[in-house]
């Protein structure tokens, strides 16, 4: 009888502190991981819809628009929401396991710090390339990061992986790139595929062009060279 009672009160204390660790492994302090991912999923909603329906627009009544800039803020008033919730999320936690978030949940987080200031980008990069190096985050994203944070300091991109709008022409077209003759090779080797593939994707479809590429990388480096410091 006596053994009983110690093997039951055992067996209780054992699942009390499995259901104690489980209930003390919370996001922010409240999100299981089914939560998370749902918060996750609230957070791509408002950050990409807004931006699909202002791209649309844009394509119809011009990138200038009225109706662009409309939804424009829209977007804009999600996106400061969107970045306090991100930011919290890494700060409090760091970044979560894809065995819990999946590429889906790198894709949010990814896309919201993508569209922040660059001084945010910068300062979550050392996080971005743990998260490479451990496995949890497409090594593709961290390409995008980077090229992003090169064209806002106004440096050629690595990647190729973002395009402008320029004004002049009234049109799309990738900033100009470091070497643009060996880009392929660049991509092939982080896992990106073709960029002429990649152009094609796009909700306004490119042509990739490299001799073109080339010609406007030398303009940009000697536009960049004639710039007073």
């Amino acid at each position: 009888m006596r053994f009983r009672s110690i093997l039951v009160f055992f067996l209780l204390t054992f699942n009390l502190s499995i259901a104690q660790s489980k209930d003390e492994f919370k996001y922010l302090g409240y999100l299981t991981e089914e939560g998370l991912n749902v918060w996750l999923d609230s957070i791509w909603t408002a950050e990409q819809i807004p931006i699909r329906k202002r791209d649309s627009l844009g394509r119809i009544h011009g990138f200038e628009s009225e109706e662009f800039n409309w939804q424009d803020k829209i977007y804009h008033q999600n996106h400061d929401i969107n970045e306090k919730k991100i930011r919290e999320l890494l700060d409090t936690h760091g970044w979560p396991e894809i065995r819990v978030i999946g590429d889906r949940g790198n894709i949010t987080i990814c896309n919201v710090i993508q569209h922040s200031e660059n001084e945010v980008r910068i300062m979550y990069l050392p996080m971005m390339r743990e998260a490479v190096a451990s496995k949890n985050l497409d090594p593709a994203l961290l390409a995008r990061a980077e090229d992003r944070i090169a064209t806002e300091r106004g440096d050629l991109q690595i990647y190729g992986t973002q395009i402008k709008y320029y004004p002049e022409t009234q049109s799309l077209n990738l900033w100009p790139i470091k070497n643009p003759e060996n880009l392929e090779k660049r991509r092939a080797e982080i896992g990106l595929e073709p960029i002429e593939a990649f152009l094609r994707r796009k909700r306004v479809p490119m042509e990739w062009n490299v001799e073109e590429q080339i010609e406007r990388t030398r303009e940009f480096e000697k536009n960049k060279k004639q710039k007073p410091v």
